[in-house]
């Protein structure tokens, strides 16, 4: 396959879960936000939102106010900003669009519709309750993936488009927990726990805090499967990177590229093969203990530095160099 042609199916792939995901980040933000809480603490979470995304000074640069409904308009629909939703789906369609004799018409058909009704959707889009339209951006990358798994050729192209879905969703998974972990501690130091009745109300926004956080991954209904207890940080953590059956936990989707990196394996990707086999066994081999022990926000870090590294050699063995994500 030529690198250009791999090129847009990992990057139609990969900006079509960048689009569901940020509208996922957005949606617990904005959950987590309608809860009783100082106004401090919600104007620190949504900045840390940008942060964690390295979108603050993009954001700076064009916006004199920081606040709720300010960036909700810039990571939903400003055009300026690569890794707002109306920027990756309408990069996911042109990408579709440069190689439509590789995939199917159901595909390039799905990929088209959603870019069209979301250019009608964003100019009647009232930003100070934006549920309706997350959900809508999550409904169609979940349409999007589907067509893919249902309708097309299970060959090297498939198998760069589910590279490209499992690295941004990893990628994705650790900022949802690096974004939204340390929030409820950073709630009790702008307000101190000084008597029982503020300790119950603090352990009541935790509880409402994670299954926001739960349900933005679609892993409310499953920690309940699984658990069957009250949710706690450390089981909600448990879940989200160490599960193997979450389709959405670190541990799965670097379970899944190890398959699919043998399957097009060549002369250059014995460097990527071992940065994934190690990360691999590294979750094999650690769990929620060791990683409270490390620090849930510095284990993210590091997880991000290592799938973030391993998409880069991935970019220079079989994809156009340099490039942009």
């Amino acid at each position: 396959m030529l690198s250009r042609t791999a090129d847009c199916l990992y990057w139609m792939a990969r900006y079509t879960e960048r689009a569901e995901n940020t509208a996922r980040m957005l949606d617990v933000n904005y959950q987590t936000s309608l809860l009783p809480q100082p106004s401090e603490y919600r104007d620190q979470s949504w900045r840390k939102l940008l942060t964690i995304s390295k979108l603050e000074p993009a954001f700076l640069a064009s916006h004199s106010q920081m606040n709720q409904e300010s960036i909700l308009r810039f990571m939903i629909a400003d055009a300026n900003n690569p890794s707002s939703i109306v920027s990756c789906l309408r990069a996911a369609r042109e990408n579709a669009r440069a190689i439509r004799g590789r995939i199917t018409s159901e595909l390039w058909e799905t990929q088209n519709t959603t870019w069209l009704e979301l250019t009608q959707l964003l100019t009647k889009q009232d930003y100070a309750d934006p549920s309706s339209l997350l959900d809508w951006v999550k409904y169609r990358c979940h349409l999007s993936r589907g067509v893919m798994h249902g309708t097309m050729l299970k060959n090297e192209a498939y198998y760069f488009m589910r590279i490209g879905t499992l690295l941004e969703r990893a990628d994705n998974t650790a900022r949802i927990l690096e974004t939204k972990y340390q929030d409820p501690a950073s709630l009790r130091q702008l307000k101190p726990i000084h008597d029982i009745t503020e300790e119950a109300d603090s352990a009541f926004f935790d509880f409402y805090h994670w299954a926001a956080l739960l349900r933005s991954v679609s892993a409310y209904e499953i920690y309940r499967q699984i658990y069957s207890d009250q949710i706690t940080p450390q089981k909600a953590a448990e879940l989200l990177i160490f599960n193997q059956q979450m389709p959405r936990s670190l541990r799965y989707c670097v379970g899944d590229l190890i398959v699919l990196l043998g399957e097009i394996r060549n002369q250059n990707s014995k460097e990527i093969e071992r940065l994934i086999g190690k990360l691999q066994a590294d979750l094999d081999y650690s769990d929620i203990n060791e990683v409270f022990h490390m620090g849930l926000e510095e284990f993210t870090k590091q997880f991000l530095k290592r799938i973030n590294h391993i998409g880069d050699e991935l970019s220079n063995a079989y994809l156009i160099p340099l490039a942009v994500a």
